[in-house]
């Protein structure tokens, strides 16, 4: 019977020690899973501040991106606006001029046109009040001279422009008001307009 009893002993024993073992080996392999966890969860932190830091990056390079373009296209708006009114301001410009600079003026360059010379010579109110017969007249004896019919006539139409004159013919319009002859210069002299005044 003792021997039983020793034999009972030795494996209560025997199982406290592997019970103290495995919990042992239990705690240790705890110890060893939490550990590796944490450092993968401050890994992972690490990594989630990162990508953050990097996006709120981005997004405030977005905005800041899109306010500059936005301040670069309200300032062009600006300069457009400024330029356009340089333009506008030149027109207003050429209606000032004096009753024989006018007519000088549509002398001239009805002359240095390359027209058959039997138009209607179309004109606003200011027009139809400063070119009178003798005018004409004058035009037709220079168109003559220089090879053309001579038959230029004022047209009862009343142009609705600022200044300068339309010549047609057939439907057919040659447009030297003063507005389409600063609105032709305006490509050519826009951008040395805009070195002028922003440079």
């Amino acid at each position: 019977m003792s021997n039983i009893s020793n034999l009972t002993s030795k494996i209560l024993k025997d199982a406290e020690e592997r019970k103290d073992s495995i919990l042992a080996k239990a705690e240790s392999e705890k110890a060893s899973i939490i550990e590796k966890r944490n450092k993968e969860a401050k890994a992972l932190e690490a990594e989630m501040i990162e990508k953050a830091k990097s996006e709120a990056q981005t997004r405030k390079e977005r905005v800041i991106s899109g306010a500059e373009l936005k301040a670069r296209n309200e300032k062009l708006k600006a300069k457009q606006a400024i330029i356009e009114e340089v333009f506008n301001k030149s027109v207003d410009e050429l209606c000032k001029l004096s009753d024989v600079e006018y007519k000088t003026f549509i002398k001239e360059s009805i002359l240095t046109l390359g027209i058959a010379g039997d138009e209607k010579l179309i004109l606003n109110e200011k027009g139809k009040s400063l070119v009178d017969n003798t005018l004409l007249v004058d035009i037709n004896k220079e168109l003559t001279s220089k090879g053309k019919k001579g038959l230029l006539t004022i047209s009862t139409e009343v142009g609705n422009f600022k200044g300068g004159f339309i010549l047609e013919k057939g439907g057919i319009e040659i447009n030297n008001t003063f507005e389409a002859l600063v609105s032709s210069l305006k490509d050519e002299l826009e951008f040395e307009v805009a070195n002028e005044l922003f440079n």
